[in-house]
């Protein structure tokens, strides 16, 4: 069965859901203790909350994405684009997030996922408004 980019996209929003669930699951068994991860304010513990996060922010994305071409009357070719720009700016993320918790001055590998989710978003924009 050959699966295309957009069922990619819906596929990995719910495994992202379902990693968003579990990650939370292991920082919470620790967040009681206050000096976890260098303590509730540090560099460290604050990328590890972002990756978490970021799991259900860019699996609800490439969800909205997936209802989007969805509903579109006629995807054109930008769709493929914006599909793959959104698959790497959701995997990517979370793992600039992991690390630059530990190497900070890796701080500009976050280009990455962020240029690929503006593209995503552009491309998905100028497809919806046909320009």
């Amino acid at each position: 069965m050959k699966l295309d980019a957009l069922q990619f996209n819906l596929g990995l929003a719910w495994l992202w859901i379902l990693l968003g669930f579990l990650s939370g699951m292991v920082l919470g068994m620790f967040f009681h203790h206050e000096n976890w991860l260098g303590g509730y304010g540090s560099l460290r513990r604050r990328m590890y909350r972002l990756g978490h996060i970021s799991f259900f922010g860019l699996g609800a994305v490439n969800l909205f994405f997936w209802i989007t071409m969805k509903l579109s009357p006629a995807a054109g070719a930008l769709v493929h684009f914006a599909s793959g720009a959104f698959i790497l700016g959701a995997i990517t993320m979370p793992l600039c997030c992991l690390v630059m918790a530990h190497f900070p001055k890796l701080h500009l590998i976050f280009a990455v996922p962020v240029v690929s989710l503006i593209a995503g978003g552009l491309l998905t924009l100028l497809e919806v408004v046909k320009l």
